[in-house]
C-alpha cells in the first residue's frame, strides 16, 4: 500500500464497495461513486483527498482484471491499473468524517489485502466500517429496492440495531473484511441491495439510490442526491419497456409484484407508514 496523504479526520467511519462478485448491477460501486462526488459543488465544497492506494501486482490477476489504456486531455496514452483507492472526506455539516474505499475485488491473497486495509483503518482510528454490496434476487423492478443491514456477530448486531447475518456459503471480499473487523473489535455492518436478476445487465441507479438512502438512515446523515433519483426513475422506465416487449418476462414481473405485495401487507402499520413518510419528507427537503 502506498500512502499519499493522511488528513485530519474526526472519528471517521469507513465506507467501502468493490466491483465484481459483490456488485450486481454495479449498484454498490455506483453508490460509492455517488458518495465521493455528493458534496462537490455544494455550498461547503467537499473534495475527496486520496489517502492511499493498493499495489495492483500484489493482489490482482491482470489476465482477469486487465489494465486499461486511455488517452488523456493532452493526447498522451496512459494505463489505468486495477486497484483499490482510499479517500478521506471531511464533512463540516456532520460530526464525523468519512474514509471511502473504492476498488476492484482482489484476485488473490485476501487475508493480506484485508490486513493492509484494516491496518490503515486502525491508523486512521476508524471506529465503524460499513460495507456496501448488491446481489441478484427474485424481486420486481417496479417496487422499492430492498436493502438488508446485518452484522457478523450477535453482540455487534444488537448494539448497532441490525440483523445478525445468517448467510452460509461462498463469500466475497466483503465477508472477509467483515470477519477481519470482528476479530479486531471494529464495529462493522453490511448493507446489501437486492437487484432484479432479469435487469442486471446494466448499472442500476435505483439500487444505488436505495443503498444511499439506507446509508443515510443508518449514519443519520444527509447525502446530497443530485440527479440520482432522476436516473433511478429513467432506469425503471427502461426496464419496464424491456419487460413489456416479452410476454414471459411481463408475466414473471407481475407474479413477483403480487408476491412482494402479499408478503409486505402484514407489515403495514401506522408506525411503519409514519416512518416512511418522515423519510420521504426528509429527502424531498434536500431536493
Amino acid at each position: 500500500m502506498e500512502i499519499h496523504h493522511i488528513p485530519a479526520l474526526r472519528n471517521p467511519i469507513m465506507v467501502m464497495a468493490f466491483s465484481g462478485w459483490n456488485d450486481a448491477g454495479e449498484a454498490a460501486t455506483g453508490a460509492i461513486d455517488h458518495v465521493l462526488a455528493a458534496w462537490q459543488n455544494e455550498a461547503n465544497d467537499v473534495v475527496p483527498e486520496l489517502i492511499a492506494d493498493i499495489e495492483s501486482e500484489d493482489f490482482y490477476d491482470l489476465q482477469v482484471n486487465r489494465p486499461h489504456i486511455f488517452i488523456d486531455e493532452s493526447q498522451v496514452r496512459n494505463i489505468s491499473w486495477p486497484t483499490t483507492e482510499i479517500f478521506g472526506l471531511q464533512l463540516p455539516t456532520f460530526d464525523r468524517d468519512l474514509v471511502v474505499v473504492k476498488g476492484v475485488e482482489p484476485s488473490m491473497r485476501w487475508k493480506s489485502f484485508t490486513r493492509e486495509l484494516l491496518d490503515l483503518a486502525d491508523d486512521l482510528e476508524v471506529s465503524l466500517v460499513v460495507t456496501l454490496g448488491s446481489l441478484l434476487a427474485d424481486v420486481p423492478h417496479t417496487r422499492p429496492i430492498g436493502v438488508s443491514a446485518s452484522g457478523a456477530h450477535p453482540d455487534i448486531a444488537k448494539r448497532l440495531g441490525v440483523e445478525v447475518s445468517r448467510y452460509e456459503g461462498p463469500t466475497g471480499i466483503l465477508g472477509i473484511i467483515g470477519d477481519g473487523c470482528m476479530r479486531r473489535a471494529i464495529d462493522a455492518v453490511s448493507l446489501w441491495a437486492a437487484i432484479p436478476h432479469y435487469a442486471s445487465g446494466s448499472p442500476s441507479p435505483k439500487a444505488s439510490l436505495s443503498l444511499i438512502n439506507a446509508l443515510e438512515d443508518f449514519l443519520l446523515i444527509d447525502i446530497p442526491s443530485a440527479d440520482l433519483p432522476e436516473a433511478a426513475e429513467e432506469w425503471e422506465k427502461d426496464v419496464t419497456e424491456m419487460a413489456t416487449e416479452d410476454t414471459d418476462i411481463a408475466e414473471y414481473v407481475k407474479a413477483l409484484e403480487d408476491s412482494k405485495d402479499a408478503a409486505e401487507l402484514p407489515d403495514v402499520s401506522g408506525d411503519s407508514i409514519a416512518k416512511e413518510f418522515e423519510r420521504y419528507l426528509k429527502r424531498r427537503s434536500k431536493d
